[in-house]
């Protein structure tokens, strides 16, 4: 324990690891709070004044707004939303939101919102999948909302999924696992979760910063020389390295993201969380999770994304003489998903970055979007969600980078 201890300090006490630590907790606070900020809407008063309002207040002010929507949303609410909606573009000769005054449709719209959300979706075309108007949706329809939600499902798979009978299968017994009806409680703004996602990205890279020295510099400088000498020179040293910058890494990823989370669900009200993400995103999600449960899911898979990344970075420590070629791979694995992504399309991308150490924090290809898409990895009778292959993946990387770079370090020869 005293040898870990050492290396845990002498790794915190460099002044690189001072400044990524002290950036991290500062982008930890003002990012929860961005996304907040972006929060705009307004009113007329008494005197037909307007009222312009930003931030916690525009949120307060939604929130009020939408009361009447909180909880269960059912059949009948949804119906309800469409009737006055529909009733309100026949009045103003409009078909779609942004063609009606904003006064009218902050005053009309807007409290109904949020059980207006998806509703195209549920009505689109089973053919083409084109969204319906909502003028073309017929109020009974509504009646049988969640029998709508699952031939929507189907049919989108049949088009997303071509001639794959098991994707198929495996995406309508997920969405029968999924509670209905769906919860929903307003004034979350889902650009949080792009920013946590974001948050999650950069601390990677700090990571990254700090991780790719460890050995890298040692051999450069001629220590590791000395160090390989003493009792504990080798497997063990090489063991307390790993365990040092590992779980430094961990501690900051954790600590970040609680600041951030707790942060950014007390601006916007802890009982949003309990919001199902169909009503944050696509009304058909295969994932059975409210936006807590998302925001949990992205952490630990990003965190698994970080110590994964961090031991495939620590393997090249302890490979290479020279620490700005350890650096530099290491931050070009950090990337690696959204390269893949925009230069190797279909099925060999997709496998790509479900297999990288990063994956998980790829941005548009992240674990966190991809919990919105419908791709699934397999073959045959055998299809496997992309986001659970990831999360798989990356336990495999964990066990077998941290392995080779402990048994890199111990073959590593002197001069």
């Amino acid at each position: 324990m005293r040898l870990l201890r050492l290396e845990i300090k002498r790794v915190l006490k460099s002044r690189r690891t001072y400044i990524l630590v002290a950036l991290s907790l500062f982008l930890s606070i003002i990012m929860a709070y961005m996304p907040v900020s972006f929060v705009e809407t307004s009113y007329l008063d008494e005197n037909k004044n307007r009222v312009e309002l930003k931030g916690i207040e525009a949120i307060r002010y939604i929130k009020t707004l939408q009361s009447d929507t909180t909880g269960s949303v059912t059949p009948e609410k949804v119906r309800l939303a469409v009737e006055v909606c529909q009733s309100c573009f026949k009045e103003y000769g409009v078909t779609d939101y942004y063609e009606l005054p904003e006064d009218i449709y902050n005053e009309r719209i807007l409290p109904f919102e949020p059980l207006l959300h998806g509703i195209k979706e549920v009505f689109a075309d089973r053919h083409t999948g084109m969204a319906a108007s909502i003028m073309a949706i017929r109020p009974e329809q509504i009646d049988v909302y969640y029998d709508a939600c699952n031939e929507r499902l189907i049919s989108l798979m049949k088009m997303e999924q071509i001639d794959a009978q098991a994707p198929q299968d495996k995406a309508i017994a997920m969405y029968q696992k999924v509670e209905k009806p769906y919860r929903v409680y307003p004034g979350y703004n889902s650009d949080a979760m792009d920013y946590e996602l974001l948050l999650a990205v950069l601390l990677l890279i700090f990571c990254a910063i700090i991780s790719a020295p460890i050995f890298s510099s040692d051999y450069q400088t001629g220590a590791d020389d000395i160090l390989r000498c003493t009792k504990h020179g080798r497997a063990r040293l090489g063991t307390i390295k790993m365990i040092s910058v590992l779980g430094i890494s961990s501690v900051l990823f954790i600590v970040c993201m609680g600041i951030y989370l707790m942060l950014s669900n007390s601006l916007f009200g802890w009982e949003c969380i309990k919001t199902s993400m169909q009503m944050e995103y696509s009304i058909t999600n295969l994932a059975n999770w409210n936006m807590g449960q998302l925001q949990f899911a992205v952490v630990l898979t990003g965190l698994l994304s970080v110590i994964a990344t961090m031991s495939f970075i620590l393997f090249l420590s302890s490979k290479s003489r020279n620490v700005i070629t350890s650096l530099s791979i290491g931050l070009l694995m950090c990337i690696a998903p959204i390269l893949v992504y925009m230069i190797i399309p279909g099925e060999i991308g997709l496998w790509l970055r479900c297999m990288l150490p990063s994956g998980a924090l790829g941005m548009t290809s992240s674990f966190l979007y991809a919990t919105f898409n419908f791709e699934f990895l397999g073959g045959g009778n055998i299809a496997i969600w992309t986001p659970y292959a990831m999360i798989g993946f990356e336990i495999i990387e964990v066990l077998v980078f941290t392995i080779l770079a402990i048994r890199a370090y111990v073959h590593h020869k002197v001069g």
